[in-house]
């Protein structure tokens, strides 16, 4: 009975995305270049980063509570067609009397891209077209891109703000066939008591990231996540970032099959705005903390398209 309860409630719920879900053409070089940073800006929406988005975070630290928002790199995690590989290496024992060993790992892995990861702006193209159209042709190396590299980054601290859409909709886990719509987000702020603000860093909860070791191939395939009309009316809302506890943050695959993750451009390519995918979201989630500090520092990888990374929520 009360399975089929539930079954009932997500194919409701699935009906209920399709209302909104929408196709999506590329604009123009013309249309969206320069950035509205500037002509050659390589930072994009870290721009908000600044004393202002510091001590705005800071004011919301109240109980020192910190919550890692990352999860543990291991050869068990989802990777699809990535590689993670890591091998011990005792290096030697020092011939001193205090008998000092030493040991060392050699880690084989796309250190951009595998785990709770920061997409960069080199990550994705319209074309051979980048964010502030630059051209992968003419700044890809050998050695990394010669622009837009996650180097430019750099430690970033703002008021986040966790939309629990799964709460929202009575369940665990959303339908992976769910598309998040622009009335989700606004109802989960609303629930909270929450408005956004320039510069937020937005935290999408689907509850997909509770498969992300118990089931790998499922965490891996169709997944829900936000819609070209919710990820357009988050652009409005000039965040810093926009993340996710699912694969890429995006419902996937898309609902137009004619398109493909076309959030990714929406908001790498054309907006500037950096994607944070797979995070780990329950313990936050559990203590229904819905604002907050939160703290990301990716690492200086010149020219990397991307960086691990291991984000905290502070309050």
């Amino acid at each position: 009975m009360y399975r089929d309860a539930v079954v009932a409630l997500l194919f409701v719920l699935g009906v209920a995305a399709s209302a909104e879900a929408q196709s999506w053409s590329p604009p123009a070089e013309s249309e969206r270049c320069p950035s509205k940073w500037g002509a050659g800006d390589e930072r994009g929406s870290a721009n908000h980063m600044g004393t202002a988005s510091v001590l705005r975070a800071a004011q919301l630290i109240q109980e020192g509570e910190v919550v890692e928002l990352g999860h543990v790199l291991r050869e068990s995690m989802p990777l699809g067609n990535r590689h993670y590989d890591l091998f011990m290496k005792p290096t030697f024992m020092n011939l001193q009397g205090n008998q000092r060993g030493s040991n060392e790992e050699i880690v084989s892995l796309e250190l951009g891209q595998v785990g709770t990861q920061l997409d960069g702006f080199t990550h994705q193209t319209i074309g051979d077209s980048l964010y502030n159209c630059f051209s992968v042709s003419e700044t890809i190396t050998r050695d990394g891109f010669s622009r837009l590299g996650i180097e430019n980054v750099g430690m970033l601290m703002t008021r986040g703000v966790l939309l629990d859409i799964a709460k929202l909709k009575g369940v665990e886990t959303l339908p992976a066939d769910y598309e998040i719509t622009t009335e989700d987000l606004q109802q989960a702020l609303a629930d909270a008591s929450l408005t956004l603000e320039q510069g937020d860093a937005v935290i999408i909860n689907t509850g997909w990231g509770r498969y992300w070791t118990r089931d790998v191939e499922r965490f891996l395939g169709p997944a829900p996540g936000i819609g070209v009309a919710a990820a357009e009316w988050l652009v409005s809302q000039d965040p810093m970032l926009v993340g996710g506890d699912n694969q890429p943050v995006e419902i996937q695959p898309n609902p137009d099959p004619e398109v493909s993750l076309p959030i990714h451009q929406i908001m790498l390519v054309v907006n500037g705005i950096h994607l944070l995918e797979r995070m780990n979201l329950e313990d936050l989630v559990s203590r229904e903390v819905y604002e907050f500090a939160f703290v990301l520092q990716p690492l200086k990888l010149e020219g990397a398209t991307g960086s691990t990374v291991a984000p905290a929520a502070i309050y």
